[in-house]
This record gives structure tokens, sequence and C-alpha cells, in this order.
């Protein structure tokens, strides 16, 4: 890269930054609660083997885990209005991310939940918790820690998922980037750029990860 290269990416930097702070950021936060919320709901389902609703999970998790993230995207963007449900860049990217992250992370969870031994739900019983207590007090908190680390993993990978959200136009980092290309032509310099911000935002999730893990283990050892 020659000095004009570097030049460009520099003056760049902030609008990608600021892109990633108030565009990534939220979009992967918001996604990953609504995923979770998604992911414990179903997981409950098919350990409490509820017939009829653990088929639907099942067809669910077999759709968007079989699917790629990119044609959800774009049938949900481009293709609803066709049926005359328009949903806007923003939302449609929240609804998505957080239907195949939650797809995966349901399968985390659930098998999280078959790790715990079925002596801890049968001990729940013998002092007269109820099965939503026994899984709110007692099998959630066990297999949330079971969890921890590929659960934190499907969050770094969301991270990076979300500059698929350029396909449909939400303004985040991959989409500024593009622009200033589209405006510069200077793409190894600024793809690079986009791409050491992703680096730091994952290394930071990582060491978040890394003390989360420590504390937990601390805690398992008490």
């Amino acid at each position: 890269m020659d000095l004009q290269s570097l030049q460009v990416a520099q003056e760049s930097f902030w609008r990608i930054f600021s892109a990633g702070v108030t565009k990534t950021i939220p979009l992967t936060v918001i996604s990953f609660i609504g995923a979770m919320i998604l992911a414990v709901s179903c997981a409950l389902v098919q350990y409490a083997n509820v017939w009829g609703l653990k088929q639907f999970v099942r067809f669910y998790i077999w759709i968007f885990r079989g699917t790629p993230l990119l044609v959800q995207l774009c049938t949900l963007y481009f293709g609803f209005p066709n049926l005359g449900i328009v949903i806007d860049a923003w939302t449609s990217a929240v609804i998505v991310f957080a239907l195949n992250c939650g797809a995966y992370c349901a399968e985390t969870m659930r098998s999280a939940l078959e790790s715990v031994p079925l002596g801890q739900l049968e001990a729940g019983y013998c002092v007269g918790m109820s099965w939503f207590q026994i899984m709110y007090r007692i099998v959630l908190p066990q297999a949330f820690r079971t969890a921890f680390p590929p659960l934190f993993n499907t969050l770094i990978s969301l991270v990076k998922d979300t500059s698929l959200a350029s396909s449909i136009t939400v303004p985040e980092m991959m989409t500024q980037g593009m622009r200033v290309t589209g405006r510069t032509y200077e793409f190894m310099a600024i793809y690079l750029e986009v791409g050491l911000i992703y680096l730091l935002f994952s290394t930071v999730l990582t060491k978040l990860q890394t003390w989360g893990e420590k504390k937990l283990k601390t805690y398992e050892n008490k």
C-alpha cells in the first residue's frame, strides 16, 4: 500500500469505527438477546419433550441451520414485500440474526440441559419444587455454566456475521467500508481496516470470555 492508501484509511477510520460502535455492536447485542430467549425456550421444550411443540422447534432449527444466513436476510427483506409484508432493513437484520443464532444456541442449550444429571431433577421433586422451579433454580444455572464457552463462541461469530447486513443496506461497518471504496477505489486498505476493526471487537469479546470462564471455575470450586 502506498502513502495515498494509508491516508485514505486514516481519514475513513473513525467513520467505519463509529459505525461499528453505533450499528454493529447494538445489532449484535439485540440479536443475541433475542437468540438466547429463543434458545432457552426451544431447549426447554425439547427437554420437557412437549409433543407438537417439540416437532415445531425441530423444524425451526432444521430450517435455520440448513439454509445460508444471506439467503435468510434477502428472503425477509426483499422477498416478504411480495407478500405485502414490508420490514425495514434494521428490523429485518435483527429478526434474521436472532432466528439464525437462536437455532444454533438452542442446540447448545439442549445438550447442556441433557448433561445435568437426572438426579438433580429428582432431588428437586423430593423437596416439593415444581418443574419450573427446578428448571430455574437447579437445572438452568448448571446448564448455563456448561454452555457458556460455546454460547460465547456463537456471540463472537455473530459479530462477524453482521457484516452480511450490508447486503440489505444496514449502515454497519461493512456498508461504510463499501461506500468508502466506491468513492476512493482503495479496496485493499479499506477492507483491511474493516477486518482489523472486526478483529478488535472479537479480541475484546475473547478476553471477556476468558475472564467469564475463570469466574465460573472459581464459583464451581467454592
